[in-house]
């Protein structure tokens, strides 16, 4: 790989401070629009609506406050607060506000506390529409199996293509659903398709020991992971598969393990004879152990991949290859930061422990890999082109 730049060459943080930025807007807009969801979603008493109230109303002006309640993690988060003490949600790196907003308010909903709402997920009511109706999960995984080549690479690209485009929408933005829905983009809305190079190494490279992912968004998405999976082992391409999922709720959709397990189980009962056939291959695939479901405080942190635990890093660094699944996941594999779009992607994460490949669709201005004046012409064509969801990424570092 590339040689890594040092910190002391890293450019500078996206801000929540920078005037006309979509993360001053996400932090503006979208995180009072999510506790308002949060509170018609769920039958909260007095003491916790009243709770979310204030989180909305310290957002709008107030300094940012640390955590209070009592919790293992509370140290952790402190350490991380302490170098904006006094500063407003306004005026901090973004992807930091919007770790820290997560967990802030599932210190509001008592998340972690004794007591009915210990381990209520917030946000169960808006994952589980994810999952039934039109445009659902299992509609989704239905067509998706009924129109699978014979062909093993043709039928390989289009679950590929389907785990990138799953992560089009996701709850935390929901703006993006006014856009059209779920349907798979075009592959000219690719800006960087390494899908060719990464099936020769999944197809040619073999058979590999373990393959990991970096899980995102429950509902489809993870619908869509689960079924390119439930084909990695099939084929013999990976004996086995390590899902990393968050240890608790996280950007609304985040993907958790009971998520995961429900996904499966939803599949497995279904009247559909592909859906439930996938199903129970993936139930009889975490009983066996080739499919495994796991966690770490690290993924619902406030950290970037280049302050990854060693723990962690090293437990990385024994898969084949890890599928990084998502915006965030690819922001904070850059650190989100200000690189210019033609940095080079093995130059920026020389550190990541494994050969990787990056599923993104475009919801935050941040991007590199691309060749001279792509951002420019992207640019020419949709304004927004860097946060709508209409553009995807398949970059493979090997």
């Amino acid at each position: 790989m590339a040689k890594t730049r040092s910190p002391e060459t890293l450019p500078p943080p996206l801000m929540t401070s920078e005037p006309g930025s979509f993360a001053r807007a996400t932090i503006v807009r979208r995180k009072p629009q999510i506790i308002r969801e949060v509170l018609a979603d769920n039958d909260y008493p007095p003491e916790i609506r009243a709770a979310l109230e204030a989180l909305t109303a310290e957002i709008a002006g107030e300094p940012m406050r640390p955590l209070a309640e009592p919790a293992p993690d509370r140290d952790e988060w402190q350490a991380q607060w302490c170098p904006y003490a006094g500063r407003t949600w306004l005026d901090v790196p973004w992807y930091f506000a919007e770790a820290f907003f997560y967990r802030r308010l599932l210190e509001a909903v008592r998340y972690f506390q004794p007591g009915i709402w210990q381990g209520h997920d917030p946000f169960a009511a808006q994952k589980r529409r994810e999952i039934d109706g039109p445009g659902s999960a299992l509609q989704l995984a239905a067509e998706l199996l009924a129109g699978l080549p014979a062909e093993r690479m043709a039928a390989a690209r289009m679950l590929l293509y389907a785990s990138l485009w799953g992560n089009r929408i996701d709850l935390s933005n929901r703006a993006l659903l006014a856009q059209g829905g779920r349907a798979p983009g075009q592959t000219s809305d690719i800006l960087v398709d390494d899908s060719d190079r990464l099936l020769e190494f999944l197809a040619r490279s073999g058979p590999h020991g373990r393959i990991d992912f970096v899980a995102d968004n429950a509902g489809p998405e993870i619908a869509c992971d689960l079924l390119l999976a439930d084909v990695l082992l099939d084929w013999g391409w990976a004996a086995q598969v390590r899902m990393h999922l968050k240890p608790y709720p996280f950007f609304v959709s985040d993907a958790m393990i009971q998520d995961a397990r429900e996904m499966i189980a939803r599949l497995e009962g279904e009247a559909e004879p592909r859906s439930r056939a996938a199903g129970e291959r993936l139930a009889g695939r975490l009983r066996a152990g080739s499919l495994q479901l796991t966690t770490h405080p690290f993924w619902a942190s406030a950290y970037s991949f280049r302050e990854m635990l060693d723990g962690l890093s090293g437990e990385l660094a024994q898969a084949d290859l890890v599928i990084l699944k998502g915006d965030a996941n690819y922001r904070r594999l850059l650190g989100d930061r200000h690189w210019a779009p033609t940095t080079q992607l093995a130059e920026v994460t020389a550190y990541f422990p494994a050969p990787y490949v990056a599923l993104r669709t475009l919801k935050a201005e941040i991007v590199v890999g691309l060749a001279q004046g792509q951002a420019e012409q992207a640019a020419r064509q949709e304004a927004a082109w860097l946060t709508s969801g209409r553009r995807g990424l398949i970059q493979f570092v090997g």
